[in-house]
């Protein structure tokens, strides 16, 4: 009696059309120090008490993330590992709505004691003012 695999144990190659775009590869990031810089310089700005989120409309057809967790807002290494997941996640989950936009998160203090719906919440509020940032960028081109 042969068995067929069941596509909960399978594993999955990322490969398939309906799963890149919720993909978060290298075209996903900042690059290099260029491109943060080129975010600094001119960014618009949203925070609240978990996070400082740059932004800045971009030539690039995708949505790139880069992130600056500071030790000396989060000393422990497993809370910055754990808050950069959760950016990584929320980012991979909202990137199709925030074409054409590039994004820096940077931590504030006490983000690490927040629980992890709270920093969800937190960065949904973030992509929507990145949002219409690129949307207007879409009407300018």
């Amino acid at each position: 009696m042969t068995r067929e695999p069941d596509s909960v144990t399978t594993r999955h190659s990322g490969r398939d059309s309906d799963a890149a775009p919720f993909s978060f590869g290298p075209n996903r990031r900042l690059p290099n120090k260029a491109a943060f810089s080129r975010v600094f310089a001119k960014a618009l700005r949203s925070s609240d008490r978990c996070f400082t989120v740059l932004y800045r409309s971009s030539e690039e057809p995708g949505a790139r993330l880069g992130m600056a967790i500071a030790k000396k807002n989060c000393p422990k290494a497993v809370a910055r590992n754990r808050l950069k997941r959760i950016i990584r996640e929320s980012f991979r989950m909202h990137q199709a709505s925030l074409a054409g936009v590039d994004i820096i998160v940077l931590n504030r203090p006490g983000a690490e004691r927040m629980t992890n719906t709270e920093l969800f919440t937190s960065l949904a509020r973030h992509w929507r003012a990145c949002q219409n940032t690129a949307q207007r960028g879409q009407e300018n081109r």
